[in-house]
């Protein structure tokens, strides 16, 4: 059933926006490193700006830089498309969450907007959601600037990277993954997503020990939204 009195409004987005500001040194960081990264693979610096505003894909660029070749050939095209499409299988998932909120729209304004959908405006948006709050502008919001940031921070990364090609070194890489985290608190109703967010960590650390790269993503998401899916409370 969907839900009465959705709106989209300018304060929406605003709000949505601010609630992004903890997280923004993680972004442009991760931003910055794979301008680093694309520049060392061999990509112009046109082709790396494309490549982040128009992918705009996050981990899945990283894994797709991995099978890059110069020359592309046909079959490191495949490889990327195959990888990228591996590790974005999540989305399937995550957006079809968000038809109760965005269900009522008009196409021509919830389509354009999924273009926007991150791990990361998502959870802030469905734990808004879970508040009672029914304005997507939180969700339109947050993924803009994040948008916004991913694409621009490729800039200084591409030029000037290697003085930060490792987050590691500033502590940024603990940035988004303790955001995950925290995030997740206000969405736990109980013993079914307890239950099925173990299940889903376990797969997927049991996929990286044994598998290795960006799979346990993708394993992971599968395992926790089967489970969700046939445990009862």
């Amino acid at each position: 059933m969907l839900e009465k009195n959705v709106t989209l409004s300018w304060k929406g987005c605003v709000q949505g926006a601010v609630m992004c500001l903890p997280v923004i040194p993680g972004v442009i960081a991760l931003g910055a490193v794979f301008g680093t990264v694309a520049a060392q693979q061999g990509l112009t610096f046109l082709e790396t700006i494309l490549m982040n505003s128009l992918v705009f894909a996050g981990a899945s660029q990283f894994v797709a830089m991995e099978v890059y070749s110069d020359p592309l050939t046909m079959g490191a095209l495949i490889a990327m498309i195959g990888v990228t499409g591996a590790v974005n299988m999540r989305m399937l998932l995550i957006g079809a969450s968000l038809r109760p909120w965005l269900g009522q729209e008009p196409g021509y304004k919830t389509y354009p907007a999924l273009f926007f959908l991150t791990d990361l405006n998502w959870l802030m948006a469905m734990a808004q959601y879970d508040k009672g709050h029914r304005d997507w502008g939180i969700y339109l919001g947050s993924g803009m600037l994040f948008w916004c940031l991913w694409s621009l921070s490729a800039i200084p990364g591409y030029f000037l990277g290697t003085l930060i090609a490792d987050p590691k070194a500033f502590g940024l890489d603990v940035i988004l993954p303790a955001f995950f985290a925290a995030m997740l608190v206000p969405l736990w109703k109980g013993k079914r997503q307890t239950y099925s967010w173990l299940i889903a960590g376990a797969v997927a650390v049991v996929t990286w020990l044994l598998v290795g790269g960006y799979w346990s993503i993708f394993t992971g998401a599968i395992a926790g939204a089967i489970a969700g899916a046939y445990i009862d409370e």
